[in-house]
């Protein structure tokens, strides 16, 4: 959900139920003494990206094709621009970026999810009419693949020092693509304003068609990126899988390793981050890198220490850290912070962070300022008699600091924590005013004052009949649902009630799937066969429903995959595979999601134990790399190897087809070392150990046939032999 309600009520039913009749509020982020906060901004939905005009103005992205106008610190109400895009999971509105020569041209480009004809990404050049777009003026610059999976898209989209427009783009889930030079997708882009192909891109003249945009490879999802002012350089904020968050030094040419290496990497074809932190839920672990910003502002705002250094931020660990690249280590910041997704530095020296969690966007100033600082009041409220209310206040300052709650500008007995609850309030609390006042050693500061709303209408109740509590889905499989909806006073409510919402969940966290959508008390959605490969994932599908008086009610239900097992396996055993293009020891198990598919591979030559082995063949028959869908039992997958016995590791193998087998069978020849004759490979019949007996009686006729050979050769030198021994007696 975007926001939060203050008033909750848990009902247990088939899931749990949440009774939310108050507007949210944004939450105040935790931040270093001397550092303050405000909210300039909220009520946008599930935003993505922001962007400063060259005149001040704050442009943010939202999913759902919005592009939202802050001006003087005001929202306002019409967007620029309402684009129809496609917005399943991380589909949408994604990027925004200012023309250099904006006061003259009027130019902005946007990176978004295109409809039709098949869904694809695009990048499209708009022309501003102040605050609106400019009638018909898209033009488009990049129409990029049709896409499969709703996931790993990039988006970001900057000007750089030389005038020309970079570009991030995510695998779309194959991991594949980030390696190919046949493809744009997993590939930082770079493209002139007007769409046309700069001759000096590192791969120009290798490459053909739009892949001669590639500027550089090897990424996975790099979802944000930035420019440091003055000196031009580039830092790439790419998102990982299992393990590692990186922050990738921008060079043009680079390959920074995916899906071969994930994190910090020795192999010379690659270059490895300036920068990993790990996936877990501590203050310096995470799960998915999102917003960056240097610290370069014309006006140094913050102490002179933050000078070059580089925010940056992580959606699910929820804070924002500073990164040194001098000395290539990263210090706290902000934590508190509901999903952040971008960041930005402003004119006058302010650090900006736009976040989901609340769907605004808030500002952090430096004051220099011991005493308390209000950074969140205490918002009104509006509930229903008996059930809770809970106000909410954030302050700033140098510890330690105190809270004191009043109401009706009276203090309130043992009411000293940030938040102060009524379990049940009654009839008489109605217009009642609470306010916070926070102190410490150096001040005090006192909150806005809230009023609560207390009313004899009760809120209605929202059920989930489809699907079903135990329901689970496999990939490709189409999800149903439904809800009824009742209010004490209004009766049954009609569909223009309904609001649903879906989902999709991965370990800790969650990303959009299906976005907020009224007026139907029906619908269905289908599942991806492709994208996120973990197995702890599920669907939440959200029903909200409201009364006629405002008050709402929400529920969920949850609805689990079918998993099963996935083993490689190799003859032998030990030997590399990839699975998703990542490099595994054989025998490999991993859990997966049943209908999902996989990419499944092998590397061939390679050696173990200091014998060079040959791939021959997937157990079922697909090629060295190919894509299976995960089946609905666990399932063993062998790849058989041929063993070059004989042939030293530091010698080249040279596949060759032996003759009278199939096109998969294959023997050895070996090159000579310098200043050593030349050493015949012996086939083991692509195993260690005894052969098979066909194999036997293939290799005695191929040794036979040779066998053969060299008698026809040798004849004529032998006879010449004994004629010269009879003409010598």
């Amino acid at each position: 959900m975007a926001g939060r309600r203050a008033s909750l009520i848990v009902v247990a039913l088939a899931a749990a139920m949440l009774a939310l009749p108050a507007p949210s509020t944004a939450v105040a982020a935790t931040l270093p003494a001397g550092f303050t906060e405000s909210t300039i901004a909220s009520g946008m939905s599930s935003p993505t990206a922001m962007a400063f005009a060259p005149d001040g103005r704050l442009f943010v992205a939202e999913q759902s094709g919005g592009l939202r106008v802050i001006k003087n610190d005001a929202l306002l109400a019409t967007p620029f621009v309402t684009l129809t895009v496609n917005s399943s999971g991380e589909r949408g509105l994604l990027g925004v970026a200012f023309d250099p020569n904006f006061a003259s041209n009027h130019y902005i480009y946007l990176y978004y999810t295109a409809p039709t004809p098949s869904v694809h990404n695009r990048l499209s050049r708009f022309t501003a009419n102040g605050d609106v777009v400019a009638a018909g003026s898209e033009f488009v610059l990049l129409d990029l693949p049709n896409l499969s999976a709703t996931n790993h898209n990039g988006g970001a989209i900057h000007f750089g020092p030389d005038g020309k427009l970079y570009v991030a783009v995510g695998e779309n889930a194959n991991g594949s693509l980030s390696q190919s030079m046949t493809s744009i997708l997993g590939k930082m882009l770079r493209i002139n304003s007007d769409g046309s192909i700069p001759t000096d891109n590192p791969f120009y003249n290798t490459a053909s068609g739009t892949n001669r945009l590639i500027w550089a490879l090897g990424v996975r999802n790099p979802f944000t990126f930035a420019f440091q002012a003055g000196t031009g350089r580039m830092f790439i904020n790419d998102v990982g899988q299992s393990a590692w968050e990186e922050i990738n030094d921008g060079i043009a040419g680079s390959n920074y390793g995916w899906p071969g290496t994930e994190g910090t990497t020795t192999n010379p074809a690659y270059r490895s981050p300036l920068y990993v932190y790990g996936h877990g839920s501590s203050s310096t672990t995470g799960c998915a890198i999102t917003g960056g910003a240097f610290y370069n502002s014309a006006t140094q705002q913050f102490p002179a220490s933050y000078a070059g250094k580089y925010f940056f931020a992580d959606y699910c660990g929820g804070w924002i850290r500073l990164f040194d690249p001098g000395a290539g280590t990263a210090t706290d910041f902000a934590s508190g912070i509901s999903a952040p997704v971008d960041l930005q530095v402003s004119t006058d020296g302010s650090l900006y962070y736009l976040y989901r969690g609340s769907g605004a966007v808030n500002r952090i100033r430096y004051t220099a300022s011991n005493a308390p600082s209000i950074t969140q009041h205490p918002a009104n409220l509006t509930v229903s008699a008996g059930q809770p209310a809970t106000f909410t206040c954030a302050a700033s300052g140098a510890a330690t600091l105190a809270y004191q709650w009043q109401r009706n500008n009276a203090n309130i007995s043992a009411a000293t924590a940030a938040s102060y609850t009524i379990a049940s309030t009654v009839s008489g609390d109605n217009g009642a005013q609470f306010r916070c006042v926070v102190t410490n050693g150096f001040g005090t500061a006192t909150s806005n004052n809230a009023t609560l709303t207390v009313t004899a209408n009760a809120a209605p109740t929202g059920t989930i009949t489809l699907p079903v509590v135990s329901a689970t889905y496999a990939g490709g499989d189409t999800i149903s649902y439904a809800g009824t909806g009742t209010d004490p006073e209004d009766g049954t409510l009609p569909a223009s009630a309904f609001t649903w919402q879906v989902d999709f969940r991965h370990d800790t966290h969650s990303h959009p799937f299906v976005p907020a959508t009224s007026g139907s008390k029906s619908g269905s959605f289908v599942i991806p066969s492709s994208g996120e490969t973990s197995a702890n994932v599920w669907y939440r599908i959200i029903l909200t429903v409201h009364d006629g008086n405002g008050l709402m009610h929400v529920t969920y239900r949850d609805v689990q995959p079918r998993k099963a097992t996935i083993t490689l396996a190799t003859v032998r055993s030990g030997l590399q595979v990839t699975l998703d293009g990542q490099p595994q020891t054989a025998p490999y198990s991993v859990q997966g999601v049943v209908g999902i598919v996989r990419a499944i591979g092998v590397t061939s030559p390679q050696t173990l134990t200091s014998t060079p082995w040959t791939f021959v063949s997937w157990s079922d028959s697909g090629a060295a790399t190919h894509n299976i869908t995960t089946p609905g039992s666990n399932t063993t997958y062998t790849a058989t190897f041929r063993a070059q016995i004989g042939v030293p590791a530091n010698e080249s193998v040279v596949p060759i087809t032996t003759p009278g087998a199939s096109s998969e069978r294959v023997a050895p020849i070996a090159t000579a070392v310098p200043g050593e004759p030349p050493r015949a490979p012996v086939d083991a019949g692509g195993m260690l150990g005894p052969p098979a007996p066909e194999r036997i009686a293939e290799a005695a006729s191929v040794r036979a046939s040779e066998v053969r050979r060299l008698w026809q050769a040798a004849r004529p030198v032998l006879a010449l032999a004994l004629w010269w021994v009879q003409i010598r007696r």
